[in-house]
């Protein structure tokens, strides 16, 4: 890590240790409650612990988090997220196998030679890939998968006259894009649809038509800053090589991205048709680490130092990912997540339908920061929201909708995202920098929001 980047991980580490105490505060001031919790089986998902609706109970212990939990959240967190953390180290030392080959700096050099050569191919660089990342979120919920792409495309940004914020973005903001606006995500569409039982995976021809909408936002937002950011460039942001020079034979670069690409294919057919999660994906990103690396003839010695080395680099953003977790921790522990949902699941009554359904995408959103997993959110929410579009004159479709887009577009800003935190962590890009250009897209896309409801509550969606 450069001197020059080290304010910007200590500024995110001591933002996400703030939120850690003003969760603690809050903890004193919120009372605390529950609901009760049934297993239910979702098709296509598995069984999951879903609230009772109508079930909330004050508790009358308090649970106030003090110092002393403060000072455990971290240790806290990373266990809560050692799974995260695990995918994160391992997959890092897989992609670290993968540039020690060369293959990837000779391909940013050429592709980087070519766009200089061709306009063209330059101003359609950051659309294409962030379509496909986009694609990737719709279809398998592509989360976690984007952080050690942060090491492929920021080192492209640079190259290109960009910072490391669009470097980010290609792989983060495109496959989050994707995410909220799914059409066919297992884990949030898929699990919502099963708790509220309506068709699986149906509503898919508006689904697509705010996939391509909202994708289409999020590209032209950053192609905007790309565009302003080459006029007027960062420091870092200057047209520069790819930071590593090529190593290894360059006649196996062909090989071994044909390797790398397979393994991506094989991780897509995982995810829809066996149900691959963080386990069987962090292990086939090591299969794929040791392939690239024999068919680079790295030789076991090598590969086996480059992917230490790899792991090690990622420590840092580990011990970020841990941090944010230890806020819901705090959050979980004085027992007041409940509270808030019961709370605002009663702000919705007595509204109109269109109201409603704005209201239920904007609880949606605040819960985000509480509970960011998509699935955990629709397990704690749809069984109180699908009931309540009942009684309100909506569908339980426009619940499913309201619920996706609450949960998906804050994604893309709030601190208590494991992989927002991740990916800005690896570029070096602080939280405070991140959110601040991230602001103006977020009013963006929640006026999307309020407005595809809207449409989706007068079209009897």
């Amino acid at each position: 890590m450069s001197t020059s980047d080290t304010p910007k991980a200590i500024d995110t580490t001591l933002i996400v240790f703030l939120m850690i105490v003003a969760a603690a505060a809050l903890t004193w001031v919120v009372p605390p409650g529950s609901f009760d919790t049934v297993a239910l089986e979702v098709p296509g998902a598995g069984t999951r612990d879903v609230v009772v609706p109508g079930s909330y109970e004050r508790l009358d212990a308090r649970s106030p988090q003090g110092i002393g939990a403060v000072l455990r959240a971290p240790i806290r967190g990373l266990v809560e997220a050692a799974d995260v953390v695990g995918f994160v180290l391992l997959v890092g030392g897989a992609f670290a196998v993968l540039q020690a080959t060369g293959a990837v700096e000779r391909a940013l050099r050429s592709l980087v030679r070519a766009a200089e050569r061709s306009p063209l191919l330059e101003a359609a660089i950051i659309p294409t890939f962030m379509a496909l990342f986009s694609l990737g979120g719709a279809v398998f919920g592509m989360a976690e998968e984007t952080i050690p792409f942060v090491l492929i495309f920021v080192p492209l940004a640079r190259s290109l006259g960009y910072d490391a914020i669009v470097g980010v973005a290609i792989p983060f903001v495109g496959s989050q894009a994707g995410f909220a606006a799914a059409f066919l995500n297992p884990f949030t569409v898929g699990v919502a649809q099963g708790i509220a039982e309506v068709p699986l995976f149906s509503g898919i021809g508006l689904r697509i038509v705010l996939w391509g909408v909202t994708t289409a936002i999020a590209i032209a937002f950053v192609v905007r800053y790309a565009r302003r950011i080459r006029t007027a460039p960062d420091p870092g942001a200057a047209r520069t090589p790819p930071d590593a020079a090529p190593v290894g034979p360059a006649n196996r670069t062909g090989p071994v991205l044909l390797t790398f690409t397979a393994g991506i294919g094989l991780l897509v057919y995982g995810v829809l048709r066996h149900g691959w999660y963080i386990e069987e994906i962090a292990a086939l990103f090591v299969g794929v680490g040791i392939a690239v690396g024999v068919v680079g003839r790295l030789g076991p010695g090598r590969i086996a130092r480059e992917f230490m080395e790899g792991a090690r680099d990622l420590v840092a953003t580990a011990v970020i990912i841990g941090l944010a977790r230890g806020i819901l921790v705090v959050l979980e522990d004085g027992m007041i997540v409940d509270t808030l949902l019961q709370a605002m699941a009663g702000v919705l009554d007595g509204v109109g339908s269109v109201g409603a359904a704005q209201g239920m995408f904007a609880v949606q959103t605040v819960l985000n920061f509480f509970v960011p997993s998509g699935s955990g959110q629709a397990a704690l929410t749809m069984p109180l929201m699908a009931p309540l579009a009942d009684l309100t004159g909506l569908t339980r479709q426009v619940a499913v909708l309201a619920f996706q887009m609450g949960d998906g577009f804050t994604n893309l800003i709030i601190p208590t995202n494991p992989v927002l935190m991740g990916a800005i962590s690896l570029a070096g890009v602080s939280w405070t920098r991140w959110a601040r250009w991230m602001v103006p897209l977020q009013l963006i896309l929640f006026a999307l929001g309020l407005a595809a409801l809207a449409i989706a509550v007068t079209g009897g969606f």
